[in-house]
C-alpha cells in the first residue's frame, strides 16, 4: 500500500513522505483501544486515576499510560493467555487505519464528515469518550481517528522514499511514534498519514493505544 501522503493533501506535513510498502507478515489489531476496565484487568492500577481530562468508567480508553507502560501490559496480557501480543508498528497501524482507502481519512477527503468517525478538538468537549461510540472504518476497526493518540512500537524517524518491506522505524532514537490524532487535537491531526512523537516515558491525558497480535508461530 501507499504509505504516508501526497503533497496536495491539506494538513500534510513533511515528515509523510509517500512511499510504497509490503506487508508479508499477519496480525490482528484491536478493534478498540485499550479500555481503563481492559488495562485494570491485567494491570490490576488506574494510573489516570485523579488526573485532568479524564472521565473514569471500563468503556473509557486507558490514558496517562507511556509507551513503557503499555509494553508491559502487552507483556502481562500475553503470559495470561499464552498469545503474542504487542504494540502495532507504524506501518502496521496506518495499513488498519486506511483499511483499504488512499484518501485523507477511511472515509473520504471531506473532514466536516470526522464527526461521525471520531472524537477531535470540535466535538470531543475537552475529554476522552468511551471507545467505540461513533463509526468504525471499512475493516471495523473504531476510533482509529480520534478520541486518544495511539502508541506504536517504532521510534520515530524519517521516511525513506524507496520501497520497503516490513519496515520498521530506526534503530536509535528516544522518541516514539503516536498515530491517530486525539480529542484536545484538529482534524488535521486526524488523518490516516498524520504522524506525532512522544518520549517513551511521557504519560499523557490524550494518549493511550491499541494492542496487535501476532499469530501463532509468526
Amino acid at each position: 500500500f501507499l504509505m504516508g501522503s501526497p503533497e496536495t493533501e491539506p494538513g500534510r506535513k513533511e515528515s509523510e513522505v509517500q512511499h510504497q510498502v509490503t506487508l508479508t507478515k499477519p496480525f490482528l489489531l484491536g478493534v478498540h483501544e485499550v479500555t481503563q476496565g481492559q488495562w485494570q484487568a491485567v494491570m490490576g492500577t488506574t494510573p489516570w486515576k485523579g488526573k485532568e481530562f479524564v472521565k473514569e468508567g471500563d468503556d473509557y480508553p486507558a490514558t496517562y499510560v507511556n509507551w513503557q507502560d503499555a509494553v508491559e501490559f502487552c507483556h502481562k496480557l500475553s503470559e495470561k493467555e499464552g498469545l503474542v501480543y504487542r504494540l502495532p508498528t507504524e506501518v502496521e497501524w496506518e495499513y488498519a487505519c486506511r483499511a483499504g482507502t488512499t484518501t485523507a481519512y477511511s472515509f473520504g477527503d471531506d473532514e466536516s464528515e470526522l464527526g461521525s468517525y471520531g472524537w477531535f478538538s470540535s466535538n470531543s468537549g475537552e475529554t476522552p469518550h468511551p471507545v467505540g461510540g461513533k463509526q468504525p472504518n471499512p475493516w471495523g476497526l473504531y476510533d482509529m481517528h480520534g478520541n486518544v493518540w495511539e502508541l506504536c512500537e517504532d521510534r520515530y524517524g524519517v521516511y525513506h522514499a524507496d520501497a520497503g518491506t516490513d519496515p520498521t522505524g530506526p534503530s536509535t532514537g528516544s522518541d516514539r511514534v503516536h498515530r491517530g490524532g486525539g480529542w484536545d487535537y484538529d482534524a488535521e491531526d486526524c488523518r490516516s498519514a498524520d504522524r506525532n512523537r512522544d518520549y517513551p516515558s511521557d504519560r499523557l491525558s490524550h494518549g493511550g493505544f491499541r494492542v496487535a497480535l501476532s499469530p501463532s508461530g509468526q
